[in-house]
């Protein structure tokens, strides 16, 4: 049995690890971690510094937060290889700024569920949603 100071040591260095793979600085990548149903929901969120926007990269969910953490190791791993490469040109309520967002998905309706995440849908005006070709 593990010790709760090792599965700190763990989870903290999987989470560098996550960073690294990803290249994003620490201030780009929030790790929320959420209990339901006995089960932990790990929930990946990047920070676009440009317009300071904040959208779910990905979630898992685990027996518990380094299950969550592991699945989410996985995930980061091969993502590219799985899921479709999405471009969304959308406005903000209240600016003028076309933003240009980019999402990895398994559809459409997922890559908006990202852009939307966390916000209410009315704060969005989304201009376009394009699949990208496979490079």
């Amino acid at each position: 049995m593990e010790t709760s100071s090792e599965i700190h040591i763990e989870a903290a260095r999987m989470q560098q690890e996550i960073k690294d793979y990803l290249g994003l600085r620490s201030s780009d990548l929030v790790f929320e971690y959420s209990t339901k149903d006995g089960k932990v929901r790990l929930d990946l969120i990047t920070i676009n510094p440009r317009h300071n926007q904040s959208f779910l990269f990905h979630y898992e969910t685990g027996t518990d937060k380094l299950d969550a953490l592991k699945k989410m190791h996985a995930y980061v791993q091969n993502y590219k290889e799985k899921e479709n490469s999405y471009t969304i040109q959308w406005v903000a309520k209240g600016d003028t700024e076309l933003h240009t967002s980019y999402f990895r998905a398994g559809n459409i309706n997922d890559a908006l569920q990202k852009l939307y995440y966390g916000r209410d849908m009315n704060t969005i005006t989304v201009f376009s949603v394009v699949l990208n070709p496979v490079s």
